[in-house]
């Protein structure tokens, strides 16, 4: 049997590196089930996920799942499986 992956809307950030603001990587996690680590002095995330301890680097799409987890994403796959929404066309997030 073959399956479809049921649209859903996802909230995402790139990380683009310690240096650059993080602003909106934290707006992101702030309402998350999961934690978000930032660690400075290498340049990469540590995300605590649903499957355990992540790391994200530079470049790494962090996602927030249906159920508020947060999950990286290297950007090849982030660009094979996702599509900018616009915000009159979104789908439900649930």
């Amino acid at each position: 049997m073959k399956y479809r992956k049921k649209p859903v809307v996802i909230e995402a950030v790139q990380f683009n590196g310690v240096k650059n603001d993080l602003q909106e990587l934290f707006e992101l996690a702030k309402d998350s089930t999961r934690e978000l680590v930032v660690d400075a002095l290498e340049n990469y995330l540590t995300i605590q996920t649903l499957e355990g301890e992540m790391r994200a680097d530079v470049g790494d799409w962090i996602i927030k799942g249906v159920q508020g987890e947060l999950y990286p994403c290297k950007p090849n796959i982030f660009e094979q499986t996702y599509e900018k929404v616009e915000a009159d066309n979104e789908l439900s997030t649930t």
